[in-house]
């Protein structure tokens, strides 16, 4: 069925009046762009849609949970004050939230189970919240079979805790595991349930410190054997940095090559800590390394040196990690700071602002394993987003190019429609199909409701937390 996108301004690097087009838009590509011949009532413009390439579907930020201000490492147990909660009402949420600020491909990777569904099934709830917003989705289901507590033994915290804090704290954190061909079954599994045009599975290795070298070979085995693309995190964190150096003396990065996981199948997110050397091996391997700039900085985790690894040839796609810096999924706020931190200081450019949008739009449908390279082109996909010009160059006052209005202040807040699909997804600001902040007051009831169940680990916070920046601050303690 086609449609007309009619009267907007396409995004360009420099011109301050372009000519207004019609975009015409057959079965879910883009099929002609034309001069056009409507008159707008207002200015639109037309841009790529942006492509979340690492997420992890939160229902509601962290920090409404007591998570603000913490390192990852114990920013992550933190997590488990967040009672379970219906999954298809959380993923509506959370893919609600990437639609609206203007992303149309998100990668959900899923490291915390709602249950008490099976995971097939739970995959199955969050294909269809995916289907039911309209955005395109890929699911890597988390896999990890050891450090579950800190990168290392978890008898060091634990020795000093009460011994009812201890129990609360195993039976949360230490519980059985599958083995690694379980875990790779079950990826399959669901794959095998939930896959079809829209909603994709890669494999999700939480990264080295949480995988075991078995687990890291099987999926690396089963990745080169059926295409499947693999999705992990890797050097995050100084701690993470300190893991894989006592662990991997020969680099981190360089086992991943050896073992066959690095390759264009594989995305890195993160990366803060990576060196030159090792950004060389993963330019060369064809990966991809998706940054997370909010994400990094909320988490203590430091400024990824991303312009030298664009500069050695890595593909770089962006990722709101759940974390955009006002905890929004603004992801074009992330567009924008990504670049400020980035681009390059004084008159010196690593990257200018429209080849840092083309970038990461190609490079993170590529990672997310969506089609084309959501350049606005005859034959590419219909994803298209659309700002209000005329909010977004508020002053009015001389002609300014839309790509420094852009990159100056557009926010979720300049969005007036997302096209995914060629079907649309966003209308005014609003998702056409889900009232999001319905969706959102009914999650707040369900947490509310259910906190008391929490109870018992928020008791043993404290002394957790304790123990676990202890292990931290003396050598890492774990190798």
């Amino acid at each position: 069925m086609g449609a007309t996108l009619a009267g907007v301004w396409l995004f360009a690097d420099r011109a301050a009046s372009p000519s207004p087009v019609d975009i015409a838009i057959d079965n879910g590509l883009i099929a002609a762009i034309e001069p056009s011949r409507a008159a707008a009532s207002k200015r639109l413009l037309a841009m790529p849609a942006l492509a979340n390439a690492h997420d992890h579907a939160r229902a509601l930020s962290p920090t409404s949970f007591g998570s603000a201000g913490k390192p990852l490492e114990t920013w992550l147990l933190r997590l488990a004050a967040m009672p379970a909660v219906d999954p298809y009402l959380a993923a509506l949420a959370a893919f609600g939230r990437a639609a609206r600020g203007g992303a149309a491909s998100v990668m959900a990777h899923y490291t915390r189970a709602q249950g008490p569904m099976s995971i097939v099934e739970e995959a199955r709830e969050v294909a269809r919240a995916a289907a039911d917003v309209g955005v395109r989705v890929t699911f890597a289901l988390f896999m990890r079979d050891r450090n579950p507590l800190v990168y290392g033994p978890a008898e060091p915290v634990l020795a000093g805790m009460p011994a009812e804090a201890r129990r609360i704290v195993e039976a949360q954190f230490l519980g059985p595991v599958p083995s690694p061909s379980e875990q790779v079954a079950r990826v399959e599994a669901i794959a095998a349930a939930v896959e079809s045009p829209t909603f994709t599975v890669q494999f999700g290795p939480n990264g080295p410190q949480w995988c075991s070298d078995e687990l890291l070979g099987a999926i690396a085995e089963n990745s080169a054997r059926t295409g499947r693309r693999v999705h992990m995190h890797l050097l995050e964190t100084i701690y993470q940095r300190r893991f894989a150096d006592a662990a991997y003396p020969q680099g981190v990065v360089a086992y991943l090559r050896e073992i066959g996981l690095l390759s264009e199948r594989l995305t890195l997110a993160h990366c803060v800590h990576a060196r030159p050397a090792e950004l060389d091996l993963i330019a060369q391997s064809g990966a991809v390394i998706a940054t997370n700039p909010s994400s990094n900085l909320h988490l203590r985790s430091g400024i990824a040196p991303i312009g030298e690894a664009i500069e050695r040839g890595c593909r770089v796609a962006l990722g709101v990690d759940g974390s955009a810096l006002d905890e929004d999924d603004d992801i074009l706020r992330e567009m924008r700071l990504g670049h400020f931190l980035h681009g390059g200081w004084g008159f010196e450019s690593r990257i200018e602002r429209a080849p840092w949008l083309e970038g990461i739009v190609a490079n993170g449908r590529f990672a997310n394993g969506a089609p084309g390279t959501g350049a606005l082109a005859v034959g590419q996909p219909a994803d298209i987003l659309v700002l209000d010009l005329d909010a977004l160059d508020r002053d009015a006052i001389l002609p300014v190019a839309p790509v420094d209005l852009v990159f100056a202040r557009a926010t979720s807040a300049h969005v007036a429609q997302l096209i995914v699909a060629g079907r649309e997804v966003v209308r005014g600001g609003r998702l056409t199909n889900i009232d999001l902040d319905a969706v959102q007051a009914d999650l707040r009831e369900n947490y509310r409701r259910n906190m008391p169940s929490r109870e018992p680990f928020l008791a043993a916070w404290d002394c957790l937390e304790a123990g676990v920046a202890h292990f931290y601050r003396g050598r890492l303690g774990c190798c």
